[in-house]
């Protein structure tokens, strides 16, 4: 049942390093202005080179984006509370759940910029269209054509699977 449609809004995380982390990891850092950043019908989109190690997000701050507003929330990294997430309001995909805090593998870096999360390029502004199978990323200017193919594709697939619900062979 998982839907998502929205814009990408980005932030970046590197690896930890405590001395970066002491320095700008506290505070209003880069992921508490993402989530403050965050307006109806934007998506957080988060970078942490798919290390799932530590939680790149929680129930709060998850909590935080639907309030706001956010259709979405992707991490290529961890889900703090999982159990708290999966009940809110906002459509969530993450890289695995686990129970340790940001600041075990992460530093919040910076937001609003080009990333890379899930094996995809992410650009502020790029179109996110989810269900519970995954994402695709489409940037702007393409999503008119995209979305004339697939409605396209889908008046065909309902043909189809009528014929095959008929009985008859593909």
């Amino acid at each position: 049942d998982l839907r998502l449609l929205g814009i990408a809004r980005t932030l970046r995380y590197l690896p930890l390093r405590e001395d970066l982390f002491a320095r700008i990891g506290g505070g209003m850092n880069a992921q508490k202005r993402a989530i403050e950043g965050l307006g109806p019908g934007e998506v957080l989109v988060m970078e942490a080179r798919g290390d799932a190690t530590a939680g790149t997000i929680g129930d709060i701050l998850a909590l935080r984006a639907q309030v706001r507003g956010a259709a979405g929330i992707i991490t290529d990294g961890g889900l703090r509370d999982s159990a708290a997430v999966t009940v809110l309001d906002i459509p969530t995909y993450h890289g695995g759940a686990h129970p340790s805090v940001l600041g075990r593998r992460h530093v919040p870096w910076e937001t609003d910029t080009v990333i890379a999360c899930g094996g995809a390029t992410v650009a502020p502004g790029d179109i996110l269209v989810g269900d519970a199978d995954g994402v695709v990323v489409l940037p702007p200017e393409l999503a008119a054509d995209v979305a004339a193919d697939a409605a396209e594709q889908e008046r065909q697939e309902r043909f189809v699977a009528a014929r095959v619900a008929a009985g008859e062979p593909i």
